[in-house]
């Protein structure tokens, strides 16, 4: 009697079997061979703090139908795999776990933590491995690397250190993403945005040799002004084109700056006249970088204003904001404070 095809289809009864005997027959596996042509792909390796998406999904599709292709033509064909370390997402899921354990990671040291972050590796660093495993990937398991392994972390600092010695790496001013807490740089991919309730301080900037003049802008961080080294107005603007080129007096500091006319400065926003701060602002940057302007950081690692800060020197951003903030109405330089909707960046 003939026996009748399922009207679905049912992968458990038939992919993991068929997978396990490619597995026990070593079909993936390479090795050096001299009598074949090599032929290597390396896994772009996939975090493995999460899982798989539709991307990876493509990618790793696509990867396994050439190094199939080329185990047909009679290559000696390597896939090799491997997982990252991404070593914020990781550090922040150990810092959790530990946590839960009443521990802090200050107390441990660098040694001991590393023990926990490997000890975590083990107990969910499978999962994208176990994953890709379902996809049907023909990689050479038997040679799944780590990033954080010994051989593939030297391998790291030997390039580096070369692309350094050949001037291929500097030390370059640039805006980056960066976490006070953790006290390192964070990629953009890793950053979310939101938006959050704020507000826009309206201030006022005295303009040099003009008695009871002044220049209005308005700010969501009133305390990065202490790194203001220009104001921006937009060069069509019939109300500042008199201003372009004078100097202000920059408040709760003893320095000028100057205003500058740049097409960034959307007439219709704010008050048309924008603070330039380029240490700390991505625009501001790219304005800086075209009216070679000063950068100026005000800030240290850990998010308080430095030694640049005069008496607001190792207050927090926060706390350094409220003074600002009352010293700038003692002055009568705050014109008006309204709230405002900001987008921020959250690791």
């Amino acid at each position: 009697m003939s026996k009748e095809l399922a009207k679905t289809y049912d992968p458990k009864g038939l992919e993991e079997r068929l997978y396990q005997k490619w597995l026990d027959n070593k079909y993936f596996h390479a090795e050096v061979n001299r009598d074949k042509k090599p032929f290597t792909i390396v896994m772009p390796p996939p975090n493995v703090t999460g899982q798989l998406h539709m991307g990876h999904a493509l990618d790793e599709t696509m990867q396994d139908i050439l190094i199939r292709f080329k185990r047909m033509q009679g290559y000696e064909a390597l896939w090799q795999p491997g997982t990252d370390h991404a070593a914020i997402a990781t550090e922040v899921k150990v810092i959790e776990k530990l946590k839960e354990k009443g521990i802090d990671k200050e107390d441990l040291g660098r040694e001991e933590f590393l023990k926990h972050a490997w000890a975590w590796k083990e107990e969910y660093g499978g999962k994208i491995i176990n994953q890709l495993k379902k996809l049907g990937a023909s990689a050479d398991w038997d040679r799944e690397r780590f990033t954080m392994d010994e051989g593939c972390s030297k391998a790291v600092q030997e390039v580096f250190i070369r692309l350094y010695e050949k001037g291929y790496i500097y030390k370059g001013s640039r805006i980056i993403n960066w976490c006070p807490v953790c006290q390192t740089s964070i990629s953009d991919a890793e950053v979310e945005h939101e938006d959050q309730d704020g507000f826009f301080w309206h201030i006022n900037y005295p303009i040099v040799g003009e008695e009871g003049r002044f220049v209005e802008i308005a700010t969501t961080r009133p305390e990065t002004l202490l790194g203001d080294t220009a104001v921006a107005v937009n060069p069509e603007d019939e109300r500042y084109k008199d201003l372009i080129g004078k100097m202000l007096k920059l408040p709760l500091t003893d320095r000028e700056i100057p205003v500058i006319a740049d097409e960034y400065v959307d007439k219709e926003f704010g008050t048309g006249c924008v603070k330039i701060t380029p240490a700390h602002d991505p625009n501001d940057f790219e304005v800086g970088k075209r009216h070679n302007l000063e950068e100026i950081n005000i800030m240290n690692d850990d998010a308080t204003i430095n030694d640049l800060g005069g008496k607001y020197a190792g207050m927090d951003r926060y706390e350094a904001r409220k003074a600002m903030v009352e010293d700038l109405e003692e002055l009568g330089l705050l014109v008006k404070v309204v709230p405002h909707i900001s987008q921020c960046r959250n690791p």
